[in-house]
């Protein structure tokens, strides 16, 4: 997933970036190659953890620590998998709007509903969940908790400021390979990133992507 994330934002280069959400810093981390990067995680076991190959700064918070931030600090925010599981992500996506510079750009990743059914029934036959999904309910995440769906267009809902500019599909075919040894073979991965990259913008394939990868501008 990352690998496709990095090859859809392209070549980032002296910008000063703000990783929401930044897990084990694995983003924070090849960002940082080139440019200034502030990484914010709450999990301090996951701080602990993170992938430190290049220098960034590491802040263990949430909304807090992004408050404390002046106006138009960054020039880009990056935030993966981070507002489901967030109960003041409305508040959090204005202070995006906040402390983004004019004309900046946000990445965010977030979960697609239609593709979660689409693997709740083709890949563990769980069709409670499926039809529960489809009711509008939330979902469940082993590892994470509640995982709260939001539509793609409510992001400029909770601030006009910023415009969706491109959605791209994730993970639209690589879950459906089912033999888990195969995953391992860079050879495999390798041509799944590129047939994920050839899909990734056409919309039948995006309707059903597991994934959608919104990149926004600061109007």
């Amino acid at each position: 997933m990352k690998r496709i994330v990095w090859q859809q934002l392209g070549n980032i280069e002296d910008k000063k970036i703000l990783d929401f959400g930044s897990g084990i810093g694995v983003t924070a981390d090849y960002l940082a190659k080139n440019n200034d990067v502030t990484a914010i995680e709450p999990d301090r076991e996951s701080v602990n953890e993170r992938w430190r190959d290049n220098q960034y700064k590491q802040i263990t918070g949430s909304t807090d620590e992004l408050r404390k931030f002046s106006d138009e600090t960054f020039d880009m925010i990056i935030c993966h998998n981070v507002l489901e599981y967030a109960r003041d992500r409305e508040e959090i996506v204005k202070e995006f709007a906040r402390v983004l510079k004019p004309n900046g750009k946000i990445s965010i990743v977030k979960h697609n509903r239609a593709g979660r059914v689409m693997q709740m029934v083709v890949l563990l036959n769980n069709f409670d969940h499926a039809h529960s999904l489809l009711d509008g309910n939330d979902g469940v995440s082993t590892k994470y908790g509640v995982i709260q769906y939001y539509e793609d267009s409510d992001i400029e809902k909770w601030c006009p400021q910023l415009k969706i500019t491109k959605i791209l599909g994730m993970r639209t075919f690589w879950d459906m390979q089912q033999n888990q040894e195969i995953h391992k073979n860079t050879n495999w991965q390798d041509k799944m990133i590129e047939i994920e990259m050839r899909v990734s913008d056409i919309d039948v394939y995006k309707d059903i992507a597991f994934l959608h990868h919104l990149l926004i501008e600061k109007r």
